[in-house]
């Protein structure tokens, strides 16, 4: 007797597949493995519904068409297939990537366009880039000495996995006692960290996000909306890193945990080192908003057939 995929893990979809997330491969001579020719995005699904997908989808998409990649599927098709990745696992709350590579062109060939792009997808259980207790006490940060990526190099409005400054700004972070890293550009401002936006209280109230130099957050957009229907004043624009370090308050945006408040930066507290009452507000509301049918979409559980 077949004994049943255990799909309780997570689920992906590979080569027109579905299969338990830890069976689940790229061929090792797609250039999305090989040069990190790919894009991708994450959705969530929280209580059971996906948070803000047509925004995500939007994205997705629009990363495709400037890195010139085809991903097979309308956003109708993408959306079918993650969601049977979160019905066949089960999760109800589950952190969802959609996934484009370039593939493979015929060997020999080093001319993209002849590659076939390739189109994956997973879900697997809901990722906190920070645990409980950083959440509640706020997390360490560390601005790094390491330049983000100039956008002129690769544009950072496409979602990719050019993560190389990102990763080793975090090791250093890591061995000097900070839990996570933001980086800045070649001017000194603050741009992003890995997998998040970076917003503070400057000292005459207004929040202040980056510009420039970082990716379009879909939760640094949904900040912003919130901000917005709060009446707070509100400036994107450059932010110099001493200017973040004098903030009142510091917090980062990010699909892995929504709003995470920082009560230190390079060691040193943050206004009183306690978490302030923007950020608090925030941190409730963004998590309210989950319950909004205007940004959140069920997932049909019903039976699950790959």
């Amino acid at each position: 007797m077949d004994t049943l995929p255990d799909f309780s893990g997570g689920a992906a979809f590979v080569q027109d597949r579905y299969l338990p997330i830890a069976e689940a491969s790229i061929p090792i001579t797609d250039w999305g493995f090989l040069r990190s020719d790919a894009t991708y995005d994450v959705v969530t699904v929280w209580e059971g519904a996906f948070f803000r997908l047509d925004a995500h989808l939007e994205r997705f998409f629009a990363s495709c068409a400037r890195l010139r990649l085809d991903p097979g599927l309308s956003p109708e098709g993408v959306t079918a297939v993650l969601e049977q990745c979160v019905r066949l696992s089960g999760l109800r709350h589950s952190y969802v990537e959609m996934i484009a590579t370039r593939g493979q062109p015929r060997w020999g060939s080093r001319d993209p366009r002849e590659a076939v792009n390739r189109f994956y997808a997973f879900a697997v259980p809901y990722v906190w880039i920070a645990n409980a207790e950083q959440r509640e006490r706020g997390l360490h940060l560390v601005v790094s000495g390491v330049q983000r990526i100039p956008a002129g190099s690769v544009d950072p409005r496409v979602k990719n996995y050019h993560w190389n400054d990102l990763t080793m700004g975090l090791l250093g972070a890591l061995d000097a006692g900070g839990e996570t890293v933001v980086l800045t550009d070649g001017a000194g401002h603050v741009v992003e960290g890995p997998g998040f936006n970076v917003f503070c209280v400057a000292e005459d109230g207004t929040l202040v996000t980056p510009a420039h130099g970082m990716l379009e957050g879909i939760t640094r957009r949904t900040v912003i909306e919130m901000a917005r229907s709060l009446g707070l004043p509100l400036a994107e624009r450059a932010l110099p890193a001493g200017e973040l370090r004098g903030a009142r308050e510091v917090f980062l945006s990010t699909s892995g945990g929504g709003v995470l408040p920082v009560t230190r930066i390079d060691g040193q507290p943050v206004a009183d080192g306690a978490v302030g009452p923007v950020t608090r507000r925030l941190v409730d509301l963004y998590w309210a908003w989950h319950a909004d049918p205007r940004l959140s979409r069920p997932v049909d559980y019903g039976p699950a057939a790959p």
